[in-house]
């Protein structure tokens, strides 16, 4: 009377079909090529999400940290914006209000000139200041605090002009008044205090002053253009405008960073999709390698399953086999991968930098992308849904071979091998 095979006798051929080395051995041979495709095809998913999320946490965390969430600004001069700067953060979702004066602006250093986009700082507000200008030393941050023509230059600005901390400048800002021609230019000295690099599209255009001469710049006369929010919750902007404005006096309107930076942002995640999509593609390729190599090692071993069945494994013990020799090729595929995923990751930076001083050239440009360097975010839980995917595939693949192989007739497969 047949009995079976135990789970134990099923794993231990499993971990031999799949793991046993030596000459003339397919079925490792096999099992090794699927194992390969499945490393490579999950480490190349895992390392190019880790980039495209790298791309997110940049444009939300570093480009969002300058660009306002949102604009609150006027119809009419905004000479009462200590009011309704009271009546903006008492939303509670609001966390930060600070008031700014932009202008339009050409920057001269002996026969260079380069356009800019000034903003004035309130330089009291701390808070303001601490975010602005985050990456610059403290001693510069205070120097542009105390001088009244301090100015923060963005570094891929200050690169075309020839320019370094403690040079002079000459700022030209338009006639902004009544009489807008030639005639109405402002011309201001500045002192350069400190460079400002975040390593994204604003060090080409950005130059930060003191709130006060923004606004003699911008003919406000002492009024400011408009509010910089800042909120908790970066994708309820709109929501959070329309109920500031319902708060404001009317002719109060916002903007928000979706309606200058949105586009961008979109086509990241879109990116992210479109590429998470076809390397998902290139997974089921390599789980249907799976099949394949499954289905020749049933072919190379139906004289083993003829003779385990002669000595009591049922059908279901053979199919169990393979389902565990796949889920074998899996388990390896996927470790592995998720390893060589997590390592490229952390490596991908490194590299990239190492090539550009070979080769001597930025592969990533602010002139055209939004960051100068290659931003990496390796999150766990990518690891893990790639990893559970690809477990998942490589079971599915290998239950067409465990049926084949449990369907094979014992006594026909010895009568061809006799």
């Amino acid at each position: 009377m047949a009995v079976g095979m135990s789970r134990p006798e099923r794993l231990r051929v499993a971990v031999r079909y799949t793991f046993a080395m030596g000459s003339g051995n397919l079925s490792t041979f096999l099992s090794s090529l699927s194992m390969l495709g499945l490393v490579l095809a999950i480490g190349l998913l895992i390392i190019v999400l880790s980039v495209m999320n790298g791309f997110d946490k940049e444009m939300r965390e570093r480009i969002l940290s300058l660009v306002p969430h949102i604009t609150v600004y006027s119809h009419l001069p905004m000479d009462r914006w200590q009011q309704s700067a009271e009546l903006i953060a008492a939303h509670p979702e609001v966390l930060e209000v600070s008031p700014f004066a932009s202008f339009d602006a050409l920057l001269m250093r002996a026969g260079d000139i380069e356009t800019a986009s000034g903003i004035g700082l309130d330089v009291n507000d701390k808070a303001v200041l601490r975010r602005m200008l985050s990456g610059i030393p403290e001693d510069a941050a205070r120097d542009f605090s105390k001088r009244p023509d301090g100015l923060v230059l963005g570094v891929g600005l200050a690169d075309k002009l020839g320019v370094a901390p403690g040079d002079q400048l000459t700022l030209i800002a338009p006639g902004s008044g009544r009489e807008n021609n030639l005639q109405s230019a402002q011309f201001e000295t500045v002192y350069l205090s400190a460079l400002l690099d975040t390593g994204t599209e604003l060090d080409q255009a950005t130059a930060l002053v003191h709130l006060s001469l923004a606004s003699r710049l911008a003919g406000l006369e002492g009024n400011v253009s408009g509010l910089r929010v800042t909120t908790g919750d970066i994708f309820a902007v709109q929501r959070i405008g329309w109920e500031l404005t319902e708060n404001l006096e009317p002719g109060f309107y916002t903007t928000n960073w979706m309606m200058t930076h949105g586009n961008l942002y979109a086509a990241i995640q879109l990116s992210r999709d479109l590429v998470s999509i076809l390397l998902f593609s290139i997974i089921a390729v390599a789980a249907f390698n799976v099949v394949s190599s499954l289905v020749l090692v049933v072919f190379d071993k139906r004289g083993d399953i003829a003779i385990l069945r002669t000595l009591g494994a049922s059908p279901g013990d053979i199919g169990w086999i393979f389902i565990l020799q796949g889920g074998m090729i899996g388990l390896v595929g996927v470790a592995l991968g998720s390893l060589l995923g997590a390592l490229g990751s952390l490596a991908v930076p490194g590299l990239v930098s190492t090539l550009e001083g070979l080769l001597g050239m930025r592969f990533l440009n602010t002139d055209v992308y939004p960051v100068s360097f290659l931003p990496v975010d390796l999150l766990l839980q990518d690891v893990v849904l790639v990893g559970l995917v690809a477990f998942a595939m490589c079971l599915v693949a290998a239950v067409y071979p465990a049926r084949r192989a449990a369907g094979l007739a014992p006594a026909l497969v010895l009568n061809q091998d006799r």
